[in-house]
This record gives C-alpha cells, sequence and structure tokens, in this order.
C-alpha cells in the first residue's frame, strides 16, 4: 500500500490526478471479469463502488486497456444486439491475473481504504470542522489588507494542525 502521506492516497474522483496506473487498471478489470462477464460501463461503476465512490475511472482508461486486454488475449468480447461488447475473462487472463494477485491486493486495499476515507469523513462532526476551518480561511483570506505576519501565522497554524491530525 503507498505511503498515506502520497497525494495518490488521497486523490478524489475530482481531481486531475490518476490513482491508479495502467497496470493497476488492467488488474482491476480482470478481477472484475474473473466474477462476471461485464460491459465497460458495469467495470467502471464495479471500480467506484469498491472505492465507496470516491474514484471512478473515466472511460478514456477504461476501455482502451480493456481492448488491449483482448489484444493481449486475456479478455474476449463479443457485441450483443444492445451494441454493447460483454467482456469475460479468458483461461490465459486467469493465469495472469493469477500470477498478479500481491499486486491486485495492493491496488484493491487502496481502493478500500477511500472507502475508509468517504465513510470517516462523511461523519457529521468532520464535516462540520471541515466545513468551519474553510469558512475561517476563507473569510480571512479574503481581506485584501492581511498582514504578512497574519498569513504566516494562518500557514503556521494549518501546518501544526496537520502535524496533530498525521500523529493522531
Amino acid at each position: 500500500m503507498k505511503d498515506k502521506n502520497s497525494s495518490a492516497f488521497f486523490a478524489h474522483k475530482k481531481r486531475k490526478e490518476r490513482l491508479l496506473d495502467a497496470t493497476e487498471v488492467r488488474l482491476l478489470i480482470l478481477s472484475i471479469l474473473d466474477t462476471r462477464p461485464a460491459h465497460g460501463y458495469e467495470i467502471i461503476k464495479a471500480i467506484e463502488e469498491l472505492s465507496r465512490g470516491e474514484y471512478a475511472p473515466s472511460p478514456s482508461l477504461i476501455y482502451p486497456n480493456l481492448t488491449l486486454l483482448e489484444e493481449m488475449g486475456y479478455v474476449t468480447a463479443k457485441t450483443e444486439e444492445n451494441h454493447k461488447k460483454n467482456h469475460w475473462l479468458s483461461p490465459e487472463g486467469k493465469d495472469f491475473l493469477n500470477q498478479q494477485q500481491a499486486q491486485l491486493q495492493s491496488v484493491i486495499a487502496r481502493m478500500q481504504s477511500l472507502a475508509v476515507l468517504a465513510n470517516n469523513r462523511s461523519l457529521p462532526e468532520v464535516q462540520r470542522a471541515i466545513h468551519n476551518m474553510r469558512t475561517a480561511l476563507n473569510t480571512r483570506l479574503a481581506d485584501e489588507h492581511i498582514s504578512q505576519q497574519a498569513l504566516h501565522t494562518i500557514i503556521d497554524v494549518l501546518d501544526e494542525a496537520a502535524k496533530k491530525i498525521e500523529r493522531s
């Protein structure tokens, strides 16, 4: 699992950075297809559910990787009457997935940590505290006459709060 201080650990679906690299996405896709055949949209939703809504891969990440997995022989696909492509894990894909269990478990653990983050962040007391901090910061930082000393004090208070949270 990645260090808790890394930005990828706390990546939120609205952020620009990627939580997963292409290899990790492919492992998740294979893992999902190991449980059932699925369309691309269903794979996106399954990954989103794993993180409890904190991360949803974009179609531009999922569909090219599905095509690559198909070209590699790890996935088979069939276009159905509704023009959706249904994907299955091939025996070669199953073998590859079995060989990659340690990395897959690491990726799944990272996704599940996002679910824990979502649970804890949704507590009313946490939401209130975050809202209060954001409001106080915005109000104070919106003052066009704020002194350099006040800015340094705010920075110091934020750094100290971050340290206390990390060590709690």
